[in-house]
């Protein structure tokens, strides 16, 4: 069956949605602590997690209701085995125009040719720091794996590279000047990220929050800052270092929420469709596909749960509300 282009996703509030983020593993080998608490092991089992053929079969329903968009994610999706063969299934489908992964980048040095082989487009690396020290105390692993990995990525071909860098007041705050010196040196895309409250780790998000308006603000007294524009579904808002070909986004769930334009819903490791990032709102579509829905009684359950949208996230007013971690999400 082919995509319909008169399909559409529209929730009650008059967003169309064309971007799935679908993570295949709430397991990650870091733990950064804004995302994952140390010793956290309470994962989804593995019998419980989506296989690679009902993820490709969601992922066509989808795109034949119009989704156009879907970002890999997890957890760190790299260390479930056969992403590559799973991106290769999936970047072939009908309707789908982009294809993308979302990766810590410590196990990409290996993988990085093989996923550029398979259709996927585009790479978003965390990166929240190019201190070795104070990486491995923000996350746990090596900053060493990292930038092979992204130095992997590069040579592979994939372009725009972008690096995301979560803002954390007092730990990080004072190298956003050398991650534009990086970025600028070996032509990547910046995008900074304010932390949100989830789960377990929200009181320490909430003490590490900056707000970007000032981080912003920085950056423009040293270097000349122009509005830019970058192609992608999310919510980050670009300007471009004047004389360069540097976009800096800024990702601002907190200071200047962007839920009037929210184009996406998550689906978790194990089938649950996640409606919105920072609400309860959700649609199990797991015991659906097992159970044997044919893809008209598929497309008709997406089409009910998006009926459950909420119109926005409420980080600011009910900070402790969102009890799962954002890796059982999908990031």
């Amino acid at each position: 069956m082919t995509s319909d282009p008169t399909a559409a996703l529209i929730d009650p509030h008059g967003r169309q949605i064309d971007y799935l983020r679908l993570s295949l593993t709430d397991k990650c080998n870091l733990r950064c602590f804004y995302c994952m608490p140390q010793g956290f092991h309470d994962f989804e089992k593995n019998e419980n997690w989506l296989s690679f053929d009902e993820i490709e079969r969601v992922v066509r329903v989808f795109s034949e209701l119009g989704v156009k968009r879907v970002r890999l994610t997890g957890g760190e999706p790299l260390v479930r085995k056969g992403v590559a063969r799973l991106a290769s299934r999936l970047s072939v489908l009908p309707g789908l125009d982009d294809l993308s992964l979302s990766t810590n980048a410590s196990l990409l040095k290996s993988q990085a040719q093989s996923l550029f082989d398979a259709g996927v487009s585009r790479l978003n690396i965390s990166l929240d720091s190019l201190d070795p020290e104070k990486f491995e105390s923000i996350t746990g692993g090596r900053l060493a794996d990292v930038i092979e990995g992204l130095m992997a990525a590069k040579a592979a071909g994939f372009a725009p590279l972008k690096i995301n860098m979560v803002a954390l007041k007092g730990i990080n705050d004072d190298e956003f000047e050398d991650m534009v010196e990086f970025c600028l040196e070996h032509d990547f895309t910046l995008r900074l990220i304010e932390t949100m409250p989830m789960g377990a780790t929200s009181e320490q998000a909430t003490d590490r929050y900056l707000d970007l308006g000032e981080v912003k603000a920085r950056l423009a007294q040293r270097y000349d800052l122009i509005p830019g524009v970058m192609p992608g579904g999310g919510p980050a808002r670009y300007v471009q270092v004047n004389g360069t070909d540097l976009r800096i986004g800024f990702i601002t769930p907190i200071s200047q929420h962007f839920c009037e334009t929210c184009n996406r819903v998550r689906l978790s490791v194990d089938g649950t469709l996640h409606l919105c990032l920072g609400q309860s709102h959700s649609y199990p579509l797991k015991p659906l596909l097992r159970k044997g829905i044919d893809d008209a009684g598929l497309k008709a359950a997406i089409v009910e749960a998006l009926a459950l949208k909420p119109l926005k996230h409420e980080f600011v007013e009910k900070p402790s509300q969102v009890v799962r971690l954002m890796s059982m999400t999908g990031g």
